[in-house]
């Protein structure tokens, strides 16, 4: 078989599926022993915050270069270099003593994630047709909500058992053997299925992410991008921390609810508005940016609901439906980073968008909001402050979006 052909296309996207999901599990365990973890290392909120900015840092300062790299170089390799270190990094995290340590071990992880997550979208997109594309990113997708509520499950099942530690131990040792799964697939060339576009990276270099700046849907989409995913980056460590301590839920069961909740809202809401958005752009042309700004627009004033209403039961039916609106963009946000730019620059378009999202979001958003609740003394004051706001301006951007595309099809 030609080694440049795409070859089983459904079994490369289930493998590169099932590490995207270890990838998300590892994400999430550091939100889900927090408390513990901070009682044993004598941590307050800001310092919590900072570990996360630490794995962001490791992720986003070196996505430029596996983008650069992942449109230039064998894919495979880099990829499975990606796992084999975030699963070296997330082992390390459970044998950190000292708080610097574990600082560079998450910042690791990142460096390993960054890899991964910058490449595979682009293999993907290079194994399916346009008219399949949306869903196979999509479904490759899924497994951020179901990843992320394996980890907030498992890291609390286990902290509460066995200790914060055993967490990061019992998920750091499947990636390193996981990694070496990427070997038994083949790569497809470049441009495989977009047979009337070039498959060759441009001859810029590192100028190719200048080019980006000629592409104005591409950064609207990003733009976008970045305020909800300042939203979702405090959202995500401290919502099982805000049931802990403003609804007064045990550890574990605010831990099994947020799992659970994730599992359930992400997998329905990410398959439906992925195959809704394949629907509707078949239509229009604009389904995709239709589904983010709709998406948004819904997800602020239900965002804050979730963290002002007072009854327990309230605020967890808020927080299932916010998650559910969140998640409804996930694969066409995705889908339209790689189709808004040239075949040969899809690796290069997710590593800036990559950058982009965590620069001038999640980087900051969770030691933001443990800043502000360190200074006033009220978690539930500094999320209401912060989310709900910064989805409202991820809505106005994607809106935008919205009239941008449907001038260029007017257009044509």
């Amino acid at each position: 078989m030609n080694e440049n052909k795409p070859a089983w296309p459904v079994v490369s996207l289930a493998v590169l599926t099932g590490l995207n999901l270890l990838d998300y599990l590892d994400r999430q365990l550091l939100a889900a022993v927090l408390p513990p973890l901070q009682a044993e290392l004598h941590l307050g909120d800001e310092q919590a915050g900072t570990i996360g900015t630490a794995f962001m840092l490791g992720y986003f300062l070196t996505s430029p270069i596996f983008g650069y790299l992942g449109d230039r170089l064998p894919r495979r390799w880099l990829v499975a270099a990606g796992v084999f270190v975030w699963s070296l990094g997330t082992l390390l995290s459970g044998h950190a003593g000292l708080y610097g340590s574990l600082l560079l071990f998450r910042t690791l992880v990142g460096f390993g994630e960054a890899s991964f997550g910058t490449i595979s979208p682009g293999w993907i997109a290079d194994l399916f047709p346009p008219a399949r594309r949306n869903n196979a990113i999509t479904i490759f997708y899924f497994a951020i909500p179901v990843g992320s509520a394996l980890g907030y499950l498992l890291g609390g099942v286990i902290a509460a058992h066995y200790g914060w530690r055993y967490a990061f131990l019992c998920a750091g040792y499947p990636g390193l053997l996981l990694a070496f799964a990427l070997f038994l697939l083949r790569e497809p060339a470049r441009g495989a299925t977009d047979p009337a576009a070039p498959a060759v990276a441009g001859t810029t270099g590192w100028r190719a992410y200048l080019e980006l700046l000629k592409f104005p849907r591409y950064l609207l989409v990003v733009a976008g991008y970045v305020a909800q995913t300042f939203a979702m980056g405090g959202f995500s460590l401290w919502a099982p921390t805000f049931l802990y301590r403003v609804h007064h839920m045990a550890l574990d069961a605010a831990a099994y609810f947020f799992s659970a909740s994730l599992a359930a809202t992400g997998l329905v809401a990410t398959l439906a508005g992925g195959f809704t958005a394949t629907l509707w752009q078949k239509r229009t042309g604009s389904g995709y940016s239709w589904v983010l700004a709709l998406s948004a627009l819904a997800a602020a004033p239900v965002a804050f609901l979730a963290f002002s209403l007072p009854d327990l039961g309230e605020a967890k039916v808020a927080l299932l439906v916010t998650m559910f609106l969140l998640f409804l963009s996930t694969g066409p946000v995705n889908t339209l980073i790689l189709e808004t730019v040239p075949v040969g620059m899809r690796a290069t378009s997710m590593a800036a968008s990559i950058f982009a999202i965590h620069l001038l979001g999640d980087l900051w958003s969770p030691k933001f909001v443990g800043l502000l609740s360190d200074r006033w003394g009220n978690l539930q004051r500094a999320l209401l402050c912060v989310l709900p706001g910064a989805l409202v301006v991820s809505a106005g951007l994607w809106c935008w979006l919205v009239a941008s595309t449907r001038r260029s099809l007017a257009s044509r």
